[in-house]
């Protein structure tokens, strides 16, 4: 690989001054608005599928076993989805709003823990044994009350993340919509 000429150092810092200094600059509200809500959209809609087909699935498995498989599957998938989606909302930047680092860190990191406390509940039901039913299914209850008591721990505390453009911006986008 060819090193850079000693001379295309500066001209770069030149063009970089001489630009404002735009590198640095993140998508303004209504941009990032829509990037995120195009994230989180098809990951809602994935979760919503993902847990209707365990709901209607684990009912009808026969073997505690065919249960353990369709739940581990659903919270892996719930995983995957909430990962893609942080990636997603991550790869959208930084809001050029007041406070944008921390806004943007603040929804990417909730996603962070959905996807962890999914990826746990997962690991917890793929180790349970099925050899005694009863312990299984209560072992799964224990699962996913724990679930859902990390999945409402993720909520993102907006009481310091205020952004009158970002209010409006996701109240108009139609991604958002």
């Amino acid at each position: 690989m060819r090193r850079p000429r000693a001379g295309f150092l500066p001209l770069l810092l030149v063009v970089a001054a001489v630009s404002g200094g735009c590198v640095a600059d993140g998508p303004p509200p209504r941009v990032w608005a829509a990037s995120v809500c195009s994230a989180l959209s098809p990951w809602r809609d994935e979760i919503a599928t993902l847990t209707t087909r365990a709901q209607q699935q684990t009912p009808t498995s026969t073997t505690p076993q065919q249960a353990k498989e369709n739940l581990v599957r659903m919270l892996e998938g719930a995983r995957d989805a909430s990962e893609k989606a942080r990636g997603r909302i991550a790869d959208a930047g930084v809001p050029e709003v007041d406070d944008g680092d921390a806004i943007a860190d603040g929804v990417t990191g909730s996603l962070a823990k959905v996807r962890d406390a999914y990826g746990r509940a997962g690991e917890t039901v793929r180790t349970l044994s099925t050899d005694d039913p009863p312990a299984f299914y209560q072992g799964v209850s224990t699962a996913m009350t724990t679930l859902q008591q990390e999945y409402d721990a993720s909520a993102l505390d907006t009481s310091q993340l205020r952004s009158t453009e970002l209010q409006q911006a996701f109240g108009e986008v139609p991604e958002c919509l």
